[in-house]
């Protein structure tokens, strides 16, 4: 939890858990429920490890995964989604670990956690809150699973515009999704480190300009950046990138097929049922699930139909003239 230094009033919860096994997936969104229900008007955020395709702890995750989204679709505002092989991957690639351990990938998520709330904690030019984030971020109720990717190497000031090209390799990413296959709908850019506003500001404008492929058209202005002025300890500047992107689908598209495979067989489903759980929580959560996945890629289809709206707009302006 996040308090106010006066006030002593707890203004988000944060939650990090691992939806794969059964305390992180179930004793995790239980007690989300519960502080939802006790503080309904506060911020809930979680950062949530969902099962990877390679890294794999045990059979029942796309159970329990799946029984999780439901849950946090209904009680959080804001899901940070991670994997392990991701976390993996960059230990390897970016970091150049041989054999990263459980403490070097909760170090890269450490890391986020503290980009993502660097503004709340520190004084900035372009300062913003964890709401704000999210209205920027959020566009439908649904839609909240947020993609992370976390640069944090020092980097010299001429180098900036390097920095955020790495946000739209697939290799930084901290969860198993491309996001050259799908189109983002919202993105945050978060900076620490003595650097020029204009600056900022001009380089995020290329980027929308020379990626706007990578975006929908039907949101405009929608990547937001804040500027903290204190740099992570040890490092001149560090950038933290939160993206909205359709491309999560994978992910959930990858754990709802492997849900249908056991659960059309009733494959460990005793396990569950022998705690008091019934077939018909299984069945919402598989249907959640997939409506997710086609809202997803009804906003990645979706375009911006001009000649519709310029009839409309003609008829509005007949209806007043008369």
């Amino acid at each position: 939890m996040l308090f106010e230094k006066k006030l002593k009033i707890a203004i988000v919860f944060k939650v990090c858990h691992s939806l794969g096994g059964g305390t992180g997936s179930g004793m995790g969104t239980l007690l989300i429920s519960k502080i939802r229900e006790e503080y309904p008007d506060r911020m809930m955020s979680t950062f949530s490890v969902f099962p990877s395709p390679k890294v794999s702890d045990t059979v029942v995750e796309p159970y329990n995964a799946t029984l999780s989204v439901h849950q946090l679709v209904e009680n959080a505002d804001e899901c940070m989604v991670l994997d392990n092989e991701a976390l993996y991957d960059i230990c390897f690639r970016t970091l150049k670990l041989s054999n990263p351990s459980f403490g070097d990938l909760n170090h890269l998520i450490s890391a986020t956690m503290s980009g993502v709330t660097c503004c709340l904690r520190f004084p900035g030019q372009l300062n913003s809150d964890l709401r704000k984030l999210a209205v920027n971020l959020i566009p439908f109720p649904s839609i909240l699973r947020l993609s992370i990717q976390e640069d944090p190497n020092n980097t010299e000031p001429l180098l900036f515009p390097s920095s955020l090209n790495k946000w739209w390799d697939a290799k930084n990413m901290m969860c198993a999704a491309d996001p050259r296959h799908g189109r983002y709908l919202t993105a945050s850019a978060m900076f620490r480190g003595k650097m020029s506003t204009k600056e900022v500001d001009e380089q995020m404008l290329n980027v929308q300009n020379k990626n706007s492929s990578y975006f929908v058209e039907w949101i405009p202005n929608n990547v937001k950046s804040t500027v903290c002025d204190i740099p992570p300890t040890g490092l001149k500047m560090a950038s933290t990138f939160i993206g909205n992107s359709t491309s999560i689908q994978e992910m959930f598209r990858r754990v709802s097929e492997q849900f249908t495979a056991m659960f059309r067989r009733k494959a460990f489903l005793h396990w569950y049922t022998g705690e008091g759980m019934d077939e018909m929580e299984f069945t919402e959560a598989e249907s959640n699930m997939n409506d997710l996945v086609s809202e997803y890629q009804q906003y990645q289809d979706a375009t911006v139909d001009e000649e519709e709206y310029e009839e409309e707009e003609e008829e509005e302006e007949a209806e007043y003239e008369e």
